[in-house]
């Protein structure tokens, strides 16, 4: 088959390269410049696989696509053309003293979201020694198990050059989908099926939403931190994870603005005083670089695979991306016609 993709950020190119093994004739259209051009919330994300964690603003659908994401991403993995960082050892919850409040909220909800043996397990201080030495300001922590990272920057990269074949249309926005239809600045291109996956740039034919999201590279060489960790905060969710060799991602969840100006003061003054609150030995770590992104978000907050014929639209992936992306395409690709 001929196929047109709207849109190279995750899904597209997890799309192209899956369509590509298949044998079909792939195109696809995206606004950016170039391949390495960082347009895409893809690039932005930390990469935390973090099925249960994130029950508290999700439904038991992306929880079940995020388990199953899980099994897939070391699967495609192992036929990309370059190494992708991923573990999945677990990742922690933790809270300071004073923040009890916060934190039995969250808990409490994940435990009644979540499957008995996926439920957040206390640590003891021991415990988290063991686990985690760096990580010394909290009173409070927990370990969900099930839970990983992957390295985003890589995948994408790796992502795209793994799928071999594809023609891209780099700097060509994508102005209206159909069945079997792209319209472009340079009019209509047909095509057996097509596949939108625009995010924020599906407007006005979806209702979706840009979703802002902020992020801090710290280097810290020496810091042994291995696991994700999430902060529980009243005020706001701020998370750190750790990429090789000695690179640490400082961000917070979400913010309703669809603002794309550089990092703000306070953000930063927030972020990172949480983010040295939890791990004393950041005080000395080097800010490299700063991003900001917008994540698509429908209504709900839930993400939307619709299909009819000729046409597949994915959207609203929201701060599940990568813990849903490969799913829902295996999802979507589940009933395209031979």
């Amino acid at each position: 088959m001929k196929i047109g993709i709207a849109g190279a950020g995750l899904l597209g190119r997890l799309l192209a390269l899956q369509l590509r093994r298949g044998g079909h004739a792939v195109h696809v259209f995206d606004p950016a410049a170039h391949a390495e051009a960082r347009g895409a919330a893809g690039w932005t994300a930390a990469g935390m696989l973090s099925p249960v964690a994130e029950l508290e603003c999700a439904d038991d659908a992306v929880f079940a696509l995020g388990l199953r994401t899980l099994e897939l991403w070391p699967q495609l993995l192992a036929e990309l053309p370059a190494a992708v960082e991923f573990r999945c050892d677990g990742s922690l919850l933790v809270a300071h003293r004073g923040d009890e409040g916060a934190a039995s909220r969250v808990l409490d909800l994940l435990a009644r979201k979540a499957p008995a043996d996926h439920a957040p397990q206390a640590l003891s201080a021991s415990a988290l020694r063991e686990l985690e030495p760096s990580v010394q300001g909290p009173a409070h922590s927990w370990l969900l198990p099930c839970e990983g990272r992957i390295n985003t920057v890589q995948a994408m990269q790796a992502l795209a050059a793994g799928a071999q074949g594809t023609h891209w249309h780099w700097g060509t926005s994508v102005q209206r989908t159909g069945p079997g239809l792209l319209v472009t600045g340079d009019g209509e291109q047909r095509f057996d099926h097509v596949f939108d996956v625009r995010g924020t740039g599906a407007r006005p034919e979806l209702p979706v939403r840009g979703v802002r999201g902020e992020i801090f590279w710290l280097q810290a060489p020496g810091l042994a931190l291995q696991r994700p960790v999430r902060l529980l905060h009243p005020r706001h969710r701020v998370y750190i994870v750790p990429r090789a060799p000695d690179l640490v991602v400082v961000g917070a969840s979400e913010i309703e603005s669809e603002d794309r100006s550089p990092v703000s003061l306070r953000s930063t003054v927030e972020l990172l005083a949480a983010a040295h609150s939890v791990l004393p030995e950041l005080a000395e770590a080097r800010i490299v670089h700063s991003e900001v992104n917008l994540r698509p978000a429908l209504p709900d907050n839930l993400p939307l695979l619709q299909r009819q014929a000729g046409l597949t639209r994915i959207n609203g992936l929201f701060r599940h991306g990568w813990l849903i992306a490969p799913a829902l395409v295996e999802q979507a690709l589940q009933e395209l016609p031979s």
